[in-house]
């Protein structure tokens, strides 16, 4: 049988990526891939990224092992489980040595085994908190000499720069480039509308609230980002109101956003604001080192 194109063969691993992706979040309530992966496949395929897949004998389900700029994503459809298919991919994307990190979407046990057996170390958590958007929320007073308003294409600039500033120390979101931001943009979710801004009244960006509606009944606070410059002046809660009140008009039921578990003035000022989190909705980052 002659061997396949290698587009066919890239979308095959693509095609059988989305099959394990969708048995998971039916069994799991969780996507076993975050965002950042979901766009890279979708906008640019399997380039730059070396993968490892496994269909079932039965061939009721499959698995995938993705590695790329040393991060480790690794998922086994449930009907597949229990048989070894996680643990031998684990080891052939594991081979090569050097520093890796992988996610565990949802605190999965299976993945907790796979990591002490491998030598990885649970370095970080990342917390998923909620609330009803039909709760309450304390009205919004935007301090004299700033202004909230909506994005405009035009801002796209000073909107990269005070991401970086915002997020010089957070290994994912500080790297956000121009082709991350007009990737994001093109997803059917986007609406200038949901992008605050605060500017100053020279019109100098502040800081800003990115919304996300996933669906009618679900909202994120996607991200909150603050030039350096300008903290301590309250403008986190003011920009995090604002994009609540935003969301609450859209009808949405519930907002959630994610945390890291140790930074305790944004978790602070979220549980002020009535958000909860539940020990369930955690993700935890292994790392292996060198």
């Amino acid at each position: 049988m002659p061997q396949q194109p290698d587009d066919n063969r890239v979308r095959a691993v693509v095609d059988l990526v989305d099959e394990v992706r969708g048995a998971c979040r039916e069994h799991d309530g969780q996507d076993p891939v975050d965002e950042s992966v979901h766009l890279r496949l979708k906008n640019h395929g399997l380039a730059g990224t070396a993968h490892w897949t496994e269909r079932s004998s039965d061939h009721t389900g499959a698995g995938f092992a993705l590695r790329h700029d040393g991060a480790l994503d690794l998922a086994v459809a449930p009907a597949a489980r229990g048989a070894g298919m996680g643990g031998r991919l684990a080891a052939e994307a594991c081979a090569e040595p050097g520093p890796l990190t992988a996610w565990s979407h949802g605190d999965h046990p299976a993945a907790a085994v796979l990591a002490d057996r491998l030598g990885f170390r649970r370095t970080r958590e990342l917390w998923v908190l909620r609330r009803p958007a039909v709760a309450p929320l304390p009205p919004l007073e935007v301090p004299a000499g700033v202004t909230v308003r909506d994005f405009g294409h035009a801002d796209a600039e000073a909107l990269l720069a005070v991401n970086a500033a915002a997020f010089a120390d957070h290994p994912e979101q500080g790297a956000m480039s121009q082709a991350d931001l007009e990737e994001r943009m093109a997803e059917p979710w986007f609406d200038p509308a949901g992008l605050l801004l605060a500017v100053d009244d020279d019109g100098g960006l502040l800081g800003f609230h990115w919304t996300k509606r996933h669906d009618a009944a679900n909202g994120e606070v996607y991200v909150v980002g603050i030039a350096p410059e300008a903290q301590g002046r309250g403008l986190g809660r003011v920009l995090t109101l604002a994009g609540l009140h935003h969301l609450a008009s859209r009808g949405v039921a519930e907002v959630h956003l994610y945390v890291e578990s140790d930074n305790e003035p944004a978790v602070r000022l979220y549980t002020g604001l009535g958000f909860t989190h539940e020990r369930t909705d955690t993700h935890v980052q292994y790392r292996r080192d060198g």
